[in-house]
């Protein structure tokens, strides 16, 4: 009786529109049922069918006619629900082989297959990277046990109290940039506070003055103005290192903001993010792809800032 139960709990839990499978499977678990396993690793197997039928409908999707009555919302919602239901369907008829194996592997019935409990640490794929990890945690550790003991670099200093008096004061420098170039001013200010952590580390001169410099923008060989030699921190291959490297200094904010936006609209490498500033995702990720940065998160960084409710607040 007890397998009879077991069984159609499990029968029912092959209905993927059943809200209650999981539930379910978790009792037919409890039971102490091992063929709970096998419907396991066919729903398993039945989410990775699903993957392909999704990637196929997708390529179909693209060539569909836009016009035409089967390719409305509607009809694609029912027929995702169809292909839901087949992919479970095809597993449990046999599938491709792959809930079989897993079958084997995490019941360890056969000497054959390796038991998973034994499996070695390098399946993981992250630990083929682990030297790579260790020293991006290492450096981030560091930097982070730096900044709580208040300890800064001699270069960079506070230039502003509070978020709010960083965005009111840019504000409508950045404003007069967005309408002269057709950027978002925005993201300008949080391109900045990015940059500058809400203006409390902005690089300053040998001799104290700030340089005005809220965009990390280094002085080239082509740039004729006043410059500043900082550490700065770089990441190469993802991982960060510290290095000097020469920025450019501005006598006033204004200054600064407008040589953002001729910098950002005149250099040709940047062509991609200019076609997209009135969309900020758009623009910061493409401000990234064409090497503005060497974070690999700093486009992410940036619209963080951006849809934060701090930023908000202020420019809604």
């Amino acid at each position: 009786m007890e397998a009879f139960s077991s069984k159609n709990q499990l029968d029912m839990a092959r209905n993927v529109h059943d809200l209650g499978s999981i539930n379910k499977m978790r009792e037919a678990i409890a039971s102490g049922d091992e063929s709970v396993l096998q419907e396991a690793a066919e729903q398993f197997e039945a989410i990775f069918v699903q993957m392909m039928l999704k990637s196929m409908r997708k390529a179909q999707d693209a060539l569909a006619d836009e016009d035409s009555p089967f390719n409305s919302q509607q009809v694609k919602f029912y027929r995702d629900m169809h292909d839901q239901q087949l992919a479970t369907d095809l597993t449990a008829g046999g599938g491709m082989g792959l809930a079989d194996i897993i079958v084997k592997q995490m019941g360890q019935s056969e000497d054959s297959y390796l038991p998973a409990s034994v499996i070695r640490s390098d399946g993981n794929l992250n630990s083929l990277n682990r030297d790579r990890v260790v020293a991006v945690e290492q450096a981030q550790e560091t930097v982070l046990a730096s900044e709580s003991k208040g300890v800064k670099s001699a270069a960079k200093d506070s230039m502003f109290d509070t978020p709010e008096d960083f965005v009111e004061t840019l504000r409508p420098y950045a404003e007069q940039v967005a309408e002269k170039y057709g950027m978002d001013a925005k993201a300008i200010i949080a391109q900045a506070a990015v940059e500058t952590g809400w203006g409390k580390f902005v690089i300053h001169n040998a001799d104290g003055e700030s340089s005005h410099n809220l965009f990390g923008i280094k002085a080239n060989s082509k740039w004729e103005g006043e410059q500043a030699v900082v550490d700065t921190l770089e990441f190469n291959s993802g991982i960060p290192q510290k290095q000097k490297a020469a920025f450019r200094s501005y006598a006033s904010l204004e200054e600064a903001v407008n040589d953002y936006g001729r910098f950002i609209t005149t250099q040709p490498r940047y062509q991609q993010a200019v076609e997209r500033t009135s969309d900020a995702h758009s623009y910061t990720r493409e401000l990234q792809s064409a090497g503005y940065a060497t974070d690999p998160n700093y486009a992410s960084k940036i619209m963080a800032v951006y849809h934060s409710d701090r930023l908000n607040g202020l420019m809604p």
